[in-house]
């Protein structure tokens, strides 16, 4: 542990039920910090444990450390980074099942109760569930509901219902622990990271990679494991709408050329030519019939597959300076692969 750094170790569970994970870096995030742990003190299925690890932070750490005495607070023992951040914590969890919680979301009272219903059957090896907006502003006019991902959130193209999906979506997801084992842990070098580009898919590349580590595995997507996903106003400008789809467009391309077009891309083809079109028309039938708003949802649906092809092609053409050296898959300690802990 780095000098001047804070941990509560007082947590030691017995290995069953369910541990969380929650990541912060910020201290910009305090009170939605706080209000996330408290969203799971308030569960109908208590946790085993809380996780918080903080991504390279020692002030932040000894203030969340002191504010919280019942929670495991920890620094991250690897790359900084949220897929650094997510492998500290499944390294120390102690139960069965890991779930991750983002920092700047809260979990519903029966989160972790429905999240855990999927696992009685064997096949599983993760669920996730659904993510809506908790808006710190008004919803943008021209906010297309296709684009709910750019904000963290559930988008119109996910499953309405419970049902088994191709990649979990990492703010509001389980795994079972014995998985990382498998096929180590969330990659480095994609994801959020010290980079201030709005980099993502560290989870869709880790469940695509489980899912051709052990083609039986099962992920579940469960609508009624709910978290609220908070969206400050600097996430509602258009700016920000074009600058995270293009840094999708880099993650995919990186995510396609680590584990196959294919499967990489598999989920993404029905998107573009089926979802995206169809709220396009949806958008220009609402202009149709008086409503403006309906051209600027479309508009904001042609500009945002525009910005994502752009950064998959500028990704496809090579490795950008951020990800050089940053690209492999860290085994969790005590659970690499092939051993259990």
């Amino acid at each position: 542990m780095e000098t001047g750094e804070a941990e509560n170790t007082a947590v030691k569970p017995s290995r069953t039920g369910i541990s969380v994970v929650i990541c912060a870096h910020t201290d910009e995030r305090w009170e939605a910090t706080l209000a996330a742990v408290e969203s799971v003190r308030n569960q109908t299925l208590p946790a085993a444990e809380t996780i918080l690890v903080v991504d390279h932070n020692p002030a932040l750490q000894q203030r969340l450390a002191s504010a919280l005495p019942d929670v495991l607070v920890t620094h991250n023992r690897e790359e900084q980074g949220l897929s650094g951040g997510r492998n500290t914590g499944i390294a120390l969890a102690q139960s069965e099942v890991v779930a991750f919680l983002d920092d700047d979301a809260v979990a519903d009272p029966r989160w972790l109760e429905f999240l855990t219903d999927s696992y009685a059957d064997p096949s599983v090896a993760g669920v996730g569930g659904l993510t809506l907006p908790k808006w710190q502003t008004r919803r943008p006019s021209w906010f297309p509901e296709e684009f709910g991902w750019v904000i963290g959130c559930a988008y119109r193209g996910m499953p309405t219902s419970r049902a088994p999906v191709r990649n979990l979506h990492g703010g509001n997801a389980s795994f079972r622990r014995e998985v990382f084992s498998v096929v180590g842990g969330f990659r480095n070098g994609i994801g959020r990271s010290a980079s201030k580009r709005p980099l993502g898919c560290e989870e869709t590349e880790f469940c695509i990679r489980l899912g051709q580590h052990s083609p039986g595995s099962v992920l579940m997507f469960d609508n009624r494991a709910m978290i609220r996903h908070l969206v400050p106003a600097a996430r509602c400008r258009f700016s920000y709408f074009r600058a995270r789809c293009y840094a999708e467009g880099v993650s995919k391309a990186v995510v396609a050329s680590m584990v196959g077009a294919g499967d990489g891309l598999s989920a993404e083809r029905h998107y573009t030519t089926r979802t995206l079109p169809g709220g396009i028309a949806a958008g220009l039938a609402d202009f149709v019939r008086g409503h403006p708003a309906g051209l600027s949802r479309a508009a904001a649906i042609v500009a945002g597959l525009a910005a994502t092809m752009a950064g998959y092609l500028v990704g496809s053409l090579g490795r950008r300076p951020w990800q050089r050296g940053r690209s492999g898959v860290p085994p969790v300690p005590g659970l690499a692969p092939g051993s259990a802990r």
